[in-house]
């Protein structure tokens, strides 16, 4: 092929694949993939100038905008800016040095500053602010004309509808620039409820944000967990043009910042290549606990004197650069499809892949969560797929590459049977998931039956963890979990990589949980639907574990956030007398717990209200608060809701204590906590 059929040919591809993204809201081929077919693009159009034509997706910002919306041309172009694809320190070094050069500095001129912020993974946004307040919400569109999207960004929480004076003179023309993202914890509850309801799940925390913006019924948007951060201008206009404005980057984002607009906090002014690289590693390293997704980070001139001096390429800024990390979404092909059994015996797809590199570790297994999400994306084997891991998420498929799919490639059925127990499978009405009917009497349930018997927030029993507990069962050692109360020292001792000491240390583990809380007794037993808050709720309402045991559905129902569902488990549950002779063989084996009379009937003075927590706090762990709270009778919840009496916020809160501050419910620090507990004795 000719260098111009190929330029053709990644035209033709560019332009669908950036249709797909920008309008559509449906991208085909991961980032890193569109990235190598432009840079592709670029070397060949620098080495054949006379290929260039006034049509290539180099020559332009992105996608037009959709006919749906009004289309606003913006006052000031949203120019994107030049992209680093190497991913290590080469990039920043590479920057500073054009950047010099460009500026005519010598090797005796002083370093240049920069401003070096994150790279968010969302949609970029334009909000005009006349005379402080909020008039118009604009899309990048195609940089120079963009989407109106007001009413939508009106219902985002995170954004003022005026802005708050301070210090700093606030302009009587103002246009921020942001981007708009979704947290990775919002992205995967959104999800889940998708999945819950059959409905569309969204591909990656960036393509549900877009999408919601984009909504055209502004209800919808608002239902969406979005968030923003603020972080460049667009047209900026003073009555007075005489009036002094910041000089730097830096200080921008300090006005923006005092002004009411959310502004992230991992940014720093740094001093040549060398602060540069500082920041790009120390991000990488952090990269994994953020909250929300990025795909690199943004060095920018933070003199605006010299970014004036610098000026603009055709598309992009010379006095700013993004450089990127490995990517998130990558390309593989599905080998082979086999079915995972967990703890409660829900059976769960997984795509066994070739092995690919995408965030940060090398994939070869991938989630297809459930057979119906499994043929909602028609998932084959022998297909390519788009695989994608963001921090500690579990790597998922999200989508097909349906042209590239062979001809001999397999649908995927659910098996009618337990592949580890050979019991049937079967699906619930109303339900996605499949589940193994074998209970105790399927090896792979027992297993997380034993763990989760023997975690921390259960009958934290040290020393008991998957190595072990995959020895014992294979063994035949344990078969039921009144059988680890069973075990003697040289059964133990005999085991891979035990001895004497390890075997006793773990039966005097043994025996100290014996001595355990109704509510972590309860939790222990891993009964459907019965977490943490529950077995707790449960053990306050009734007091002992017989009266649960005996409680009709209708005494079920009266608990404290028990609904059908959680009452019908609890009953199915206890209704078998195979869980019922487990409880009495663990009772038998000397284990006990403190009870008494129904605690509903009991005074406790938080009873019936509601704190969530949220942040990191000076003293306590969260785990040392929640107890603090529901000792006192208060519910701690994992969201805010308008049914919550208090948020408790340390350091680094996120969405929650934004949204607690939107619905107006009071907000604690620690000390704030401890002081209301103290009250109340």
């Amino acid at each position: 092929m000719s260098a111009e059929e190929r330029v053709q040919a990644l035209h033709l591809l560019l332009h669908e694949h950036a249709h797909r993204y920008y309008v559509l809201d449906a991208p085909s081929i991961p980032d890193a993939e569109y990235d190598r077919l432009f840079q592709e693009l670029l070397a060949l159009e620098a080495a054949h100038p006379e290929l260039r034509t006034t049509d290539s997706p180099t020559q332009r910002v992105g996608g037009k905008p959709l006919p749906f919306f009004s289309q606003v041309r913006h006052a000031v172009p949203m120019l994107s800016i030049r992209t680093e694809t190497d991913t290590e320190s080469t990039g920043a070094e590479a920057f500073d040095a054009r950047v010099r050069r460009e500026l005519g500095f010598s090797d005796t001129d002083p370093q240049v500053e920069y401003l070096a912020e994150l790279k968010f993974d969302g949609l970029a946004i334009n909000l005009r602010y006349e005379h402080g307040v909020l008039v118009q919400a604009t899309t990048r569109g195609d940089g120079e004309t963009g989407e109106d999207v007001t009413q939508n960004l009106r219902t985002l929480g995170q954004v003022p509808l005026r802005a708050t004076p301070s210090a700093y003179v606030l302009p009587d023309v103002l246009e921020v620039r942001g981007e708009v993202y979704m947290r990775r914890d919002d992205f995967e509850s959104l999800n889940e409820r998708q999945r819950q309801h059959a409905d569309k799940t969204f591909v990656n925390p960036r393509n549900a944000a877009a999408g919601a913006v984009r909504q055209l019924d502004p209800t919808i948007a608002a239902q969406r967990p979005l968030s923003f951060f603020a972080y460049g201008l667009g047209e900026v206009r003073y009555a007075d043009p005489a009036t002094l404005s910041p000089l730097t980057q830096h200080d921008w984002l300090r006005a923006l910042a005092s002004w009411g607009f959310p502004v992230c906090t991992h940014h720093l002014v740094a001093s040549g290549a060398s602060g540069l690289v500082h920041f790009h590693q120390h991000i990488a390293a952090l990269r994994d606990q953020l909250p929300y997704d990025i795909d690199g980070v943004v060095y920018k001139v933070n003199r605006l004197d010299l970014q004036r001096q610098l000026g603009f390429v055709t598309r992009e800024p010379r006095w700013a650069v993004a450089h990127k990390y490995p990517a998130q979404e990558q390309l593989t092909q599905v080998l082979g499809i086999e079915v995972q059994v967990g703890r409660t015996g829900k059976l769960t797809p997984v795509a066994k892949l070739a092995p690919v590199f995408v965030g940060g570790v090398t994939v070869t297994n991938a989630t297809l969560h459930n057979e119906l999400e499994a043929h909602r994306k028609d998932v084959r084997v022998g297909d390519t797929v788009i695989v994608r891991r963001a921090g500690d998420v579990i790597p998922e498929v999200v989508s097909v590459l349906a042209e590239q799919r062979p001809p001999q490639a397999t649908t995927f059925a659910m098996p009618a049977c337990c592949p580890v127990c050979g019991s049937a499978a079967v699906r619930e009405e109303g339900e996605a998931d499949h589940r193994c009917t074998g209970g105790l009497f399927c090896s792979a349930q027992r297993k997380q039956a034993v763990l989760h018997f023997a975690q921390r927030r259960a009958l934290d029993i040290e020393g008991l963890g998957d190595k072990l507990v995959d020895q014992l069962v294979d063994a035949g050692l344990v078969h039921t979990l009144p059988d680890l109360y069973r075990l003697g020292l040289t059964a133990l001792a005999q085991l891979d990589r035990m001895a004497d000491k390890s075997a006793l240390n773990v039966l005097q583990a043994l025996e100290q949980s014996k001595h355990t809380t109704l509510p972590r007794f309860l939790f222990g037993l891993g009964i459907r639907h019965v977490g943490e808050a529950t077995a707790k709720d449960l053990a306050q309402h009734f007091g002992t574990l017989d009266a649960i045991m005996s409680a009709t559905a209708e005494q079920l129902l009266e608990v404290n956030d028990v609904g059908p569902v959680v009452a019908h488990s609890l009953r199915t549950f206890f209704d078998q007398p195979h869980n019922c002779e487990v409880v009495a063989q663990l009772r038998a084996c000397g284990l006990t717990w403190p009870e008494g009379p129904a605690l509903a009937a009991q005074s406790l003075p938080l009873k019936g209200k509601t704190f969530v927590l949220t942040g990191t706090f000076p003293t306590l762990s969260r785990d040392e608060a929640k107890a603090l709270l529901e000792a006192a009778g208060a519910k701690v919840a994992g969201s805010v809701s308008t049914k919550t009496h208090w948020v408790v916020a340390g350091s680094e809160a996120g969405s929650k204590l934004d949204k607690a501050l939107a619905l107006g419910i009071e907000v604690l620090d620690e000390q704030g906590m401890l002081n209301l507990l103290a009250s109340l004795k």
